[in-house]
């Protein structure tokens, strides 16, 4: 698969801190790519190096085999890094057309934008009126005008309720099934699970890891990977102090009817069940849970934020 994006070897430091530290990776075309990091991880500053906005202080990088980013290349990204500043007395529609004079393109793509983010039938009402949700999705618009190959999005469901967020998920998968390659940051790791085909992990301006969501998943990244297997028997007390002397368990807790254990990786489900069976348990539940990429993240990391 060609690449749309190669970072090579980028550091940014500002006076003595390091904010990106010797970062590479590819992205894939038509994949979504998420930057996935803490707070003050370094993914902001990364996309502000793409996207020409910030020098780095040492590394580059190149669009679609162009070193560094050039006026054609730029118009050929759809941007989307802070909110836009929208005027609240006029329409979603006229917005995106003062939009479209700033970028001197996209124009005659103002109708067909609005219909794929959902706000045909809100097109003149004014944006003060719009929910959150809404906004985001006029953003998103803005960034669609001229026809762009690849999006850019820095934290795209940041302050949205669930719902919000639902729909900005979903129009991300519809833009990448019309054949967008989409890069997002984000530090909310549930949304990146879901509508991710790649992940790149930053912490502390280290790249961590990196591959698609599955890999990463399963990788170990230098670390004991954990596998989690839940279990039920008709005696849920006998099957813990049974599991007890099981090795290769790092952990195990139990509710009323169900046990859980979390294994060392390469300890499975059929392991389990002949280790039971031998002593003497009949297993009625026993099942493979598959781990969250949060769950990964806390493995990669160690720690829920860098503040």
């Amino acid at each position: 698969m060609s690449s749309v994006l190669a970072i090579q070897n980028v550091s940014k430091s500002y006076g003595y801190v390091r904010a990106l530290n010797d970062v590479s990776f590819t992205v894939p075309k038509g994949s979504v790519f998420g930057i996935l990091g803490p707070n003050g991880s370094g993914k902001t500053t990364l996309l502000g190096i793409v996207m020409d906005i910030l020098k780095p202080s040492a590394g580059g990088f190149s669009w679609n085999g162009q070193p560094g980013s050039s006026n054609e290349m730029r118009r050929q990204i759809g941007t989307l890094l802070e909110t836009p500043n929208f005027y609240h007395y006029l329409s979603g529609q006229k917005n995106l057309q003062i939009a479209a004079a700033i970028k001197e393109r996209g124009k005659e793509d103002i109708p067909k934008v609005l219909e794929k983010v959902n706000l045909t039938q809100r097109k003149d009402s004014k944006f003060s009126t719009y929910s959150l949700g809404m906004k985001q999705r006029l953003a998103i618009a803005s960034t669609l005008l001229g026809d762009p190959d690849i999006l850019v999005f820095d934290e795209p469901t940041n302050g949205l309720d669930p719902a919000g967020i639902a729909e900005i998920r979903d129009l991300i998968r519809q833009l990448n099934k019309q054949g967008k390659t989409i890069i997002m940051a984000s530090h909310i790791l549930d949304e990146v699970e879901k509508v991710c085909t790649h992940v790149a992990i930053i912490q502390k301006g280290v790249l961590k890891t990196v591959g698609t969501v599955n890999e990463v998943m399963a990788s170990s990244g230098g670390k004991v990977a954990t596998v989690e297997i839940e279990l039920a028997a008709d005696n849920v007390e006998a099957l813990q102090q049974m599991l007890r002397q099981m090795p290769g368990i790092t952990h195990m807790y139990a509710t009323d009817s169900m046990v859980t254990i979390e294994c060392e990786e390469g300890i499975s489900p059929g392991r389990v069940n002949q280790f039971c069976f031998e002593r003497g348990v009949i297993l009625s539940q026993l099942s493979l849970k598959r781990k969250s990429l949060e769950k990964r993240f806390l493995e990669i990391t160690g720690t829920q934020s860098d503040r």
